[in-house]
């Protein structure tokens, strides 16, 4: 089957992050199946969602993942031309949610099957298919932690996202994290008999502008990014239910994007200490945090095997970074030298009428029959 074929069924499925991943699993594993591979379901801890993970070649001898994200965002809200879950061709332009980022590169790993079949390969090439991405690369883990009983230790990982088949080294890794302040209820009439949970909350919003300008000013720094240094943004802000009550609940959602060398934890924990030390002041307020989602950054590795295969794979230089994060700090993390490449540009996903073009899936194509010849020499 061609991958525009594969994408227009991969596309079809609405499976959105948070919920489970029933229908676009079970179109993958159909393909897998019906390309004479024997996929392990691998179930996610919540219950409805699974990875999948399948093996082409040898599987004790050291060999390459490719791997992508099964998940979406929603299309809701968006002004589409076309309904955003129907692969649309318009004007030389394959239409549809997730056509980017990214089922384009999964159409393409279940396409290129036959040919790496075909090529017997002395090392093998592993697909990996992960859920939940889209709201901070909660699935991959729990695969990544089961590699070890599966396979040998991968040489290398390509994870598929849209870089227009540009080879990308790095990124930085993210946490994202929840600031709850709880104070006392009054009427507002009465505001020294309450705690005003919102004025908490102004405070640590300044105090994450302050953070974020002092990681600006003071670093440190990595110009191979841009911003060649770690943020911290405030998105999120609720609280107070009327005028005339006294609001006792506050929260932030926040997020540390941080360079390789400098954890995201560590930066959030110098705004948890803040938020802490709000509890001292003799006043009835309680705080809490919760860790909405975390990814290691990836940082360029050493050994520059992988990028210059993908280098010649690809025919285009390598990108030291990127300022979108992936699924690669995580395969990094665990031992297994990663790099990002995959067909579409990054700045058409998550948006209306997002696409990619014929050509690109066919430039992906080219790569992956290049590393078919690389995996049986």
């Amino acid at each position: 089957m061609t991958p525009e074929t594969i994408l227009a069924d991969l596309v079809a499925c609405a499976d959105l992050p948070g919920d489970s991943n029933a229908r676009v699993a079970d179109c993958v594993l159909g393909h897998l199946r019906r390309a004479g591979l024997d996929p392990h379901v691998m179930p996610g801890p919540e219950g409805d969602r699974v990875n999948i993970f399948a093996s082409i070649g040898p599987r004790d001898v050291p060999g390459m993942i490719l791997s992508g994200h099964m998940d979406v965002v929603p299309g809701e809200g968006q002004p589409w031309t076309s309904d955003p879950f129907r692969l649309t061709e318009r004007e030389g332009k394959l239409h549809g949610r997730g056509a980017t980022d990214m089922k384009g590169f999964l159409a393409c790993m279940l396409a290129a099957i036959p040919n790496f079949r075909a090529a017997r390969l002395e090392r093998p090439l592993h697909l990996a298919f992960s859920y939940d991405e889209e709201i901070g690369c909660r699935g991959v883990g729990h695969m990544i932690a089961a590699l070890p009983d599966l396979v040998a230790p991968p040489f290398g990982c390509i994870v598929g996202e849209p870089t227009d088949m540009r080879p990308v080294l790095s990124h930085k890794g993210k946490q994202s994290t929840r600031l709850t302040m709880t104070g006392r209820p009054a009427h507002s009439s009465r505001p020294d008999d309450g705690v005003n949970a919102i004025y908490a909350s102004a405070e640590m919003l300044l105090a994450i502008r302050d953070l974020n300008a002092t990681l600006a000013s003071d670093g440190p720094f990595d110009p191979r990014f841009d911003p060649p240094h770690s943020t911290a943004v405030a998105g999120v802000v609720r609280g107070g239910t009327a005028v005339n009550i006294i609001p006792d609940h506050a929260e932030i959602d926040m997020e540390v994007r941080c360079i390789p060398g400098q954890t995201a934890a560590d930066v959030t924990a110098l705004v948890v200490q803040r938020l802490e030390g709000l509890t001292g002041t003799g006043a009835a307020l309680s705080v809490s945090t919760e860790v909405l989602s975390s990814y290691p950054a990836l940082p360029p590795a050493e050994d520059k095997a992988l990028s210059e295969l993908l280098e010649r794979l690809t025919g285009h230089a390598p990108v030291q970074s990127v300022s979108f994060g992936t699924e690669a700090g995580l395969f990094y993390a665990a031992g297994i030298p990663s790099i990002v490449c995959g067909p579409g540009n990054i700045g058409r996903a998550h948006r209306p009428d997002e696409y990619i073009l014929p050509e690109e899936l066919g430039d992906c194509m080219a790569m992956l029959r290049g590393l078919a010849s690389e995996l049986a020499a």
